[in-house]
């Protein structure tokens, strides 16, 4: 990560760039991404993730306030996901153990039996963040298709023998894929399937997203360099560098989601 295109001080870039280091030590991970910023009224938060031996399975997520001490965010469980939605309205605090707080009125039991209930639904703010992290995740994180593998056993891995996309796929869509556990491609057929490498073709592609058009891409700095950026998420920004390796993403935005897209389409 060039930590120098980012719109931080200089003082922030060099605590980020020590920091990741020994934040790598100290969790023993193989490597640390700089995971983006999320916005907020009072402080904003900081973001990295560690990666173990396989690249898509147990990641670890932690934020920071200041660049320098780092806090491990819980993972994201369904429950956890579903009383954020409830309770978690407006724009990030910067304040993770700000509480989020929902009451509502639910029938309990049903017929003759059946009765109205008070029912208090509360969450922390670091479970909102961990939340956000794992559901722009799951919409927007985005690699070229070959740069990683996947081996019979399972294990998704760097493919070092990526020397990225040729120039023409590099501005189709169809090439770059969203890096979560696809949902797509467990619903082909096994005549769609017949023509893809399934050492490489493991992903959803960005091109089968609904609704077309949430994603924007461009050649810049003089057609040497291919970005998207996403329109679900404002502000996750993706690059890759055609014929070499190179190639990442990052979010930086108040962690909501852009309800008005299809408006906008």
């Amino acid at each position: 990560m060039d930590f120098e295109s980012l719109h931080y001080s200089s003082e922030q870039r060099a605590a980020l760039q020590t920091s990741l280091v020994i934040l790598k030590r100290n969790y023993k991970f193989s490597r640390v991404l700089f995971w983006g910023k999320i916005l907020g009224l009072k402080c904003d938060y900081f973001i990295a993730q560690g990666v173990e031996e396989d690249e898509m399975k147990n990641r670890k997520s932690l934020y920071s306030l200041n660049c320098m001490d780092w806090h491990l965010l819980p993972q994201a469980t369904e429950s956890m996901i579903a009383d954020v939605a409830l309770a978690a309205q407006g724009r990030f605090t910067g304040d993770p153990s700000h509480e989020y707080e929902h009451t509502e009125m639910r029938i309990k039991g049903e017929g003759d039996d059946a009765t109205e209930e008070e029912v208090t639904v509360k969450v922390n703010e670091a479970s909102r963040l961990a939340t956000t992290m794992s559901n722009i995740d799951k919409d927007v994180s985005v690699v070229p298709r070959g740069a990683f593998t996947k081996s019979p056993c399972g294990k998704v891995q760097t493919n070092r023998s990526f020397g990225g996309l040729d120039p023409v796929e590099a501005v189709k869509l169809c090439n770059y894929l969203h890096f979560h556990e696809p949902v797509n491609l467990k619903k082909k057929s096994i005549l769609e399937m017949s023509h893809l490498n399934p050492a490489i073709d493991f992903l959803d592609p960005l091109s089968e997203d609904v609704p077309k058009g949430s994603w924007c891409l461009q050649l810049e700095r003089g057609s040497t360099v291919c970005v998207l950026r996403s329109l679900l998420w404002l502000g996750l920004t993706f690059f890759h560098v055609p014929q070499a390796p190179q190639h990442g993403h990052i979010y930086m935005g108040d962690g909501l989601m852009n309800l008005d897209l299809p408006f906008m389409l």
